[in-house]
């Protein structure tokens, strides 16, 4: 299978695009590639499939933020959504003129404008909570119990929103479709839409006597608590999407999800770069010219390292596979030991006498070369 094309080069915008320059991007894409003005056309039919799938990802916060992170491959990582097997990620075709008749103001049918069958389901909105974890919870992964305020469905009528089973009637408007439907002629030849009807805003139903506790609506304000798996790996600002667990729809709808915001605690010692860790480390003159063994921070406690003789600031020792393992599975980061050394700010007598005497001996007469203590040369060498 061909390799995938970044989803702004499909519909051709910056990445930094904006929210109606993307919906602007795809509604010209649409129209240049729609099946009617293209019949026949496989590669019309694919660019057009390709253009819905790249306005899915981008049109969604979420899902482009995981994009703009992972590419392609966090489209079905931990962090949640995906789209699923191969082809164009698993859309129908009647995914794609649902979400191009979104676009359009209507809901476009088939090929050569078919209408669309069914009554429209309400959704709850999303609720965003922000979650804090330590290094040890993101290296290790984490359960997290929260209480969440949100609307329920309504206990007395089940959340339909009706006193009982008999309280329905069928709309007169669409006559329980759901949808009125209109015919308009426009470039592409006469073209069949429909809109959400009006009266029963798409249930295609009625109700003719409303449960007396939530007055019709189907939902109370109430609480749930919901336990969330955060996979290890996952960073600032990345969101664990539990689906379902949202605001309850209206009338018996689908509930909306419940997006987990990543916030990382502040570590004193570890800094997070990616994947690794960066310790700085402090050692007293002493030390660095004698050597020794040191304790050092990790994750989960601390370990001994052997500090040898004649070690320069900017000195780096790396403990591979001590860092953050990464989100999407590919190996884990490194514990990165970054040496300082600690001058006494004041002496005594006796430590300025023996310092003084130190100073005239030979290897304390000269400073180094630059190139072989200076901290940022030797940091800069190191990062390449």
């Amino acid at each position: 299978m061909a390799e995938k094309r970044d989803y702004y080069e499909v519909l051709g915008v910056a990445r930094n695009a904006n929210a109606d320059e993307i919906k602007k991007a795809y509604r010209k894409a649409a129209i240049k590639y729609h099946p009617d003005k293209n019949p026949g056309d496989k590669e019309a039919e694919e660019k057009f499939k390709e253009a819905a799938e790249a306005y899915d990802v981008l049109s969604n916060q979420d899902k482009r933020a995981r994009y703009d992170q992972f590419g392609h491959a966090g489209m079905s990582g931990a962090a949640g959504g995906g789209f699923g097997g191969g082809g164009f990620g698993g859309f129908s075709m009647e995914d794609i003129f649902s979400q191009f008749g979104d676009i359009f103001g209507g809901h476009f049918g088939g090929f050569g404008g078919g209408s669309r069958g069914g009554a429209r389901v309400s959704r709850g909105s999303d609720i965003r909570v922000k979650v804090r974890l330590t290094l040890s919870e993101i290296a290790n992964g984490t359960t997290k119990k929260l209480k969440i305020n949100k609307t329920i469905a309504c206990d007395k009528c089940g959340g339909t929103g009706a006193k009982d089973s008999s309280s329905y009637a069928t709309c007169s408007t669409c006559n329980g479709s759901g949808y009125v439907t209109r015919v308009e002629n426009t470039f592409f030849g006469r073209m069949q839409t429909q809109g959400v009807c009006p009266t029963c805003g798409g249930s295609g139903k009625i109700i003719t006597a409303k449960c007396d506790k939530c007055g019709g609506e189907g939902v109370v304000r109430g609480e749930e608590v919901v336990e969330i798996k955060i996979p290890a790996g996952v960073g600032e600002g990345m969101a664990v999407t539990v689906s379902g667990k949202g605001n309850a729809a209206r009338q018996g709808g689908i509930a909306g999800d419940l997006l987990v915001m990543i916030e990382e605690e502040h570590n004193p010692e570890l800094i997070r770069d990616g994947n690794d860790l960066i310790h700085n480390l402090n050692l007293t003159v002493t030390t660095c010219i004698l050597g020794g063994e040191v304790e050092v921070p990790t994750i989960d406690g601390r370990a001994k390292i052997k500090i040898p003789a004649g070690t320069h600031a900017g000195k780096v020792f790396r403990l591979r596979g001590k860092g953050l393992p990464d989100v999407n599975g590919y190996g884990r980061g490194d514990i990165l030991i970054v040496v300082d050394i600690t001058i006494p700010d004041t002496l005594n007598s006796k430590e300025r006498e023996l310092v003084e005497a130190l100073s005239e001996q030979p290897h304390f007469k000269e400073a180094e070369s630059a190139e072989k203590q200076n901290i940022f040369e030797r940091m800069k060498n190191f990062f390449r």
